[in-house]
């Protein structure tokens, strides 16, 4: 496969510094090298620099960075809709805010193709604020919300040419849920399982019946990593941690599991933040939970006839 690498400086849409730095820690941890060893053409497109503002604002006074997130998000759309025309596009952040512009490029691609796209979306937090629900005003708060279409982002955010079904979206990993997100959550079709449904049935059973819906819709499958998907005690690096996260055997054995599926043609690698790093082990993490997506495992299993 062609992985292109795509690094998205933003920072704007948390409330801590740092995050800009993620592009960089994944290229020193060796994500090209490690994808280049698993036989795929790599082609390193760059860190995107920050687009020019325009004076855009909004009635919830908490808002934050709106006219760099705004953007940022018509950068995106255009650049993953480009890019996402043949090979894979790697999405390197960057925090959560990119992934409404990834998600609205793909989208309009997948759309293109007359295919329904599908998001798994991996995750301590659903993302499901509109600007006038958040109180934090931190906006990687919202881009769910955004690229389904829910209400409250007309007139500041760009039009969306092809929304996500929110049916097609499977949250994986939630265990911090705000109020208002509940409230969304209660009327739309989105797929959520938190961390007691993993407890309770494993990850492979949660995620194995949405890779299944996705082959009998014949869907294109964008995947978006968050490090806080990750319990902190494995992957520290990220400025939103929520103890009880997916563990690092979880985590692998869901990359596998997308190789195996075959349906992975996009991906987002969001909030590393490499200040709160220790000797890079989270960036090192996060590139070998990519390579595991993209082929590499312990051992081949070949169907033995006996």
């Amino acid at each position: 496969m062609h992985c292109k690498l795509i690094g998205i400086p933003l920072q704007d849409g948390a409330s801590q510094l740092g995050c800009e730095m993620g592009p960089s820690a994944l290229r020193v941890a060796g994500l090209a090298a490690a994808l280049a060893d698993l036989g795929h053409e790599v082609s390193d497109l760059g860190n995107l620099s920050p687009p020019p503002t325009r004076d855009v604002a909004h009635g919830n006074s908490a808002v934050r960075n709106l006219p760099e997130i705004v953007a940022w998000t018509e950068l995106l759309a255009d650049v993953a809709y480009r890019e996402s025309g043949e090979g894979m596009p790697i999405f390197l952040g960057g925090d959560h805010a990119l992934s409404a512009g990834t998600v609205a490029g793909v989208a309009r691609r997948a759309a293109d193709k007359g295919r329904p796209l599908f998001v798994l979306w991996l995750d301590a937090h659903t993302d499901l604020h509109t600007l006038t629900s958040t109180e934090s005003g931190n906006l990687h708060g919202v881009p769910v919300a955004y690229f389904t279409g829910q209400p409250g982002f007309d007139g500041t955010f760009p039009p969306l040419v092809a929304p996500v079904d929110a049916a097609n979206v499977c949250m994986i990993g939630i265990r911090s849920v705000d109020p208002a997100e509940r409230a969304t959550l209660s009327k739309a079709d989105i797929t959520i399982h938190d961390m007691r449904s993993i407890d309770e049935h494993g990850v492979a059973a949660l995620l194995r019946s949405f890779l299944e819906r996705v082959t009998d819709a014949n869907g294109l499958l964008h995947v978006s990593l968050d490090v806080d998907f990750l319990d902190p005690a494995v992957a520290p690096a990220v400025g939103t941690t929520v103890p009880g996260g997916a563990t690092f055997r979880e985590a692998h054995l869901v990359m596998e599991m997308l190789h195996d599926s075959g349906l992975v043609s996009s991906l987002d690698l969001v909030e590393l933040n490499p200040f709160l790093d220790e000797r890079g082990r989270t960036a090192t993490l996060l590139v070998d939970l990519t390579a595991s997506l993209m082929g590499r495992k312990v051992l081949d299993r070949p169907t033995r006839s006996f």
